[in-house]
């Protein structure tokens, strides 16, 4: 019963902080988060505490299967190309004397860009 209890107590609080999140974030335009954080009683160190939590709430409770995935299409020619390496931290690949790295930061329409540009490359 104890570990319900805290559980019910975190999301309450949880539920608290995203509220003054919010708050916070359609403050008046001149305002900073530091003055909007001084004007309600808490530290701004505080204040990102509480940001980063709730994040961390907010990403715990995804479906990642909910998640749309980009799928880009790769040119036929290209797939010829030399694969460098491969690592947790992306994918190097070199085409036509260009060497592209991806990562997952790597948005699928820049993707798309440089690959065709690299497909015209001499």
């Amino acid at each position: 019963m104890n570990s319900t209890t805290s559980l019910v107590a975190r999301q309450y609080r949880l539920q608290q902080w995203a509220d003054q999140i919010r708050k916070c974030q359609s403050r008046p335009a001149g305002i900073s988060v530091k003055e909007w954080c001084s004007q309600h009683e808490i530290t701004a160190a505080n204040y990102y505490y509480r940001l980063r939590e709730v994040r961390k709430a907010c990403l715990d409770h995804i479906s990642y299967d909910s998640i749309p995935q980009s799928i880009v299409p790769v040119p036929a020619e290209l797939i010829s190309g030399d694969l460098r390496s491969v690592s947790a931290s992306g994918l190097e690949v070199s085409i036509n004397k260009v060497c592209i790295r991806v990562t997952n930061e790597t948005s699928p329409e820049l993707l798309k860009m440089v690959l065709q540009v690299a497909a015209d490359v001499k």
